[in-house]
């Protein structure tokens, strides 16, 4: 770890490979890229309740890597939550949206648009891996993290508030630096007012299904409009970083809480606070 404004927020037992977060009030939602569940963590009473996304799964949590759903994106808009799978594999298509006052679970099945994303934007099946996603009400913006072996890092604009059915598609490659010859990728994104602000990580793997060493994470902002790059710098140097949520602004400073994907089976996940 680099950055002294990194510090751990929370320790949550219960939640492994965590890869999505987001943060109301005193409740922290959280998904893991092996589990079937939405975790909700009571900051204060430190309680842990595990809401069942799909239905009739015998294993619930430390799916094995063929099997799991890969919940890689958690993105919120209004009063809702959207979960989605990484597309890396044909059952990582599918989307699950959880109301946030209702608790109504609703789940769609992206095959088609991620095929039609592959088409468009000429990604591959070995090159699609969605980390990321903001949803601003009109338009959805997915971010491909490019540690594939064709490198296809960027973001992949769906115009249209209905992501299942969308048809405009556009992609614009980003990229962000080079470490050691491997390229720094996508991991998460929120938007805040007209900057879309990321985490992104190098990773010695030319693989979007193999993990290799890790060589470091970052953290960097997007204009909103343009797509353009305004900043990027690390924040470890040791650390694989895979959500991030936005807390508030004060005193000129950013508040973001990152979460960790360690790649483990031990069911506990370290939360991180982030000033910027």
């Amino acid at each position: 770890m680099i950055n002294k404004e990194l510090q751990i927020f929370a320790t949550i037992k219960g939640i492994g490979s965590a890869s999505g977060l987001f943060l109301k009030n005193n409740l922290l939602y959280v998904i893991g890229d092996n589990s079937s569940c939405l975790y909700e963590y009571n900051i204060k009473s430190k309680i842990l309740n595990k809401i069942e996304l799909l239905k009739g799964l015998k294993v619930l949590e430390n799916i094995p890597k063929a099997k799991k759903p890969d919940f890689e994106v958690l993105c919120s808009f209004k009063n809702s939550l959207y979960i989605l799978g990484s597309g890396s594999t044909p059952n990582r298509n599918l989307m699950v949206a959880y109301h946030l006052e209702t608790k109504k679970i609703v789940q769609k099945n992206l095959s088609s648009i991620y095929a039609k994303v592959k088409s468009s934007c000429e990604i591959d099946n070995d090159n699609l891996n969605i980390e990321g996603a903001v949803f601003d009400g009109t338009n959805w913006f997915l971010f491909n993290r490019g540690n594939g072996n064709a490198k296809k890092n960027g973001v992949v604009k769906i115009y249209g508030s209905d992501l299942a059915k969308a048809t405009k598609i556009e992609f614009s490659s980003i990229v962000l630096l080079k470490t050691d010859q491997k390229l720094v990728s996508f991991t998460d994104a929120v938007l805040y007012k007209n900057q879309i602000y990321f985490i992104a990580a190098a990773e010695d793997t030319k693989s979007t299904y193999h993990d290799g060493e890790i060589l470091g994470s970052y953290l960097g902002s997007l204009n909103a409009e343009t797509l353009s790059l305004n900043f990027i710098k690390q924040i470890s140097t040791n650390q694989k970083f895979e959500g991030i949520s936005f807390i508030k602004r004060s005193a000129m400073k950013l508040e973001f809480l990152v979460c960790e994907d360690r790649d483990i089976e031990i069911l506990e996940t370290v939360i991180y606070k982030l000033v910027v």
